[in-house]
């Protein structure tokens, strides 16, 4: 989907010969991309992440502990980049999200990474909600969103507690005034393959970092956003083809998609939009940290595409629904990857 040229007279995405750019490191129409000439160190290619602009199938080097760490992984995903023709292009904004103050949660790495990221190439200030356990990740981050001189809010904390989804949300209101955008992001997945030897206790808090905290955090935020403004929830393609291993985390990924449409239809008289995104597998710190050893050396090859995808294949599908250009979508669920995965 990112990677057409041209739809007529719309460009859904574009790619232009390289061009430097300045020092600075951190669809309505197009999505530009470029090669970064000069990037900053979040913006160097993930190790082993492909060659000759194509990524190619990785196998992720040993197993993490919950909740998973871009720092401890290798090889690490990768945040900006594309596949080009012959070459990899980096992501370049032009504007579209000019102004907007946008509240991520899970921004440290991964999905939430990139979405942080190319958001702040489209010109938004961000906050970034993330766990204490998370903060040299959540630093690495702020560093790429400020070396594209916009703002970046640190706020470290566990939303599986209500009163921290209320201060999450109150900081980000007092440094920025408004939420133009709220991103429910954070999650968890635990893998237990007998379904009666599954611990209630995990049930119950996957539920609650997972769908829970989403309502939690959604609720303080909606007073603070205006007609035009957006929610966008990340589900999964499990949601709809379900997963073996993690009945419960499917099952919160499907509450995700009900919560999308019930929540777009309550909110649409105030002109709220609220969307979600389905991806497939990604390579993101939550796999190895969830995962043994052996599932992460063949982690996405059995898809359509060979592999899993990366972050930056993800996120500009929540620029898009955060921008204008999607003014007519409510309680629509946007799939990134191939029909059938």
């Amino acid at each position: 989907m990112i990677r057409r040229l041209k739809i007529q007279s719309r460009t859904f995405a574009s790619f232009q010969l390289p061009k430097p750019r300045l020092s600075s490191h951190c669809l309505r129409r197009s999505i530009n991309v470029n090669v970064n000439v000069n990037p900053v160190p979040i913006a160097r290619m993930s190790s082993g992440a492909g060659e000759k602009g194509e990524f190619k199938p990785l196998s992720v080097q040993g197993s993490q502990q919950q909740p998973g760490t871009e720092m401890d992984m290798e090889p690490t995903s990768e945040a900006t980049k594309l596949e080009g023709p012959g070459r990899f292009l980096e992501y370049e904004g032009v504007g579209k999200l000019k102004g907007k103050k946008v509240l991520i949660t899970g921004g440290d790495s991964g999905i939430g990474r990139s979405i942080a990221i190319l958001m702040a190439r489209e010109n938004a200030d961000v906050s970034i909600v993330y766990l204490p356990d998370e903060q040299e990740d959540a630093e690495k981050t702020q560093k790429a969103v400020e070396a594209e001189k916009q703002s970046c809010l640190l706020l470290p904390g566990n939303l599986m507690d209500n009163h921290t989804c209320k201060d999450a949300v109150d900081q980000h209101v007092k440094k920025y005034g408004r939420i133009d955008c709220l991103i429910n992001n954070a999650s968890k997945q635990v893998q237990c393959a007998e379904f009666a030897e599954i611990d209630l206790e995990q049930v119950e808090s996957v539920f609650r970092s997972n769908i829970l905290q989403m309502f939690a955090i959604t609720k303080y935020a909606v007073p603070h956003m205006k007609k035009g403004s957006t929610i966008i929830n990340t589900t999964s393609v499990v949601a709809f083809r379900g997963t073996a291993s993690m009945v419960d985390y499917a099952s919160t990924k499907g509450a995700i998609v009900g919560f999308t449409r019930a929540l777009a239809k309550n909110l649409l008289p105030k002109g709220i939009r609220v969307n979600a995104v389905a991806p497939g597998p990604v390579h993101t710190p939550i796999q190895p940290a969830s995962r043994p050893q052996e599932q992460m050396e063949d982690f996405g090859k059995g898809s359509q595409l060979g592999r899993a995808g990366q972050p930056s294949e993800i996120a500009p599908t929540y620029v898009f629904l955060a921008s204008g250009e999607s003014e007519l979508y409510y309680g629509q669920i946007m799939h990134p990857y191939p029909m059938g995965d």
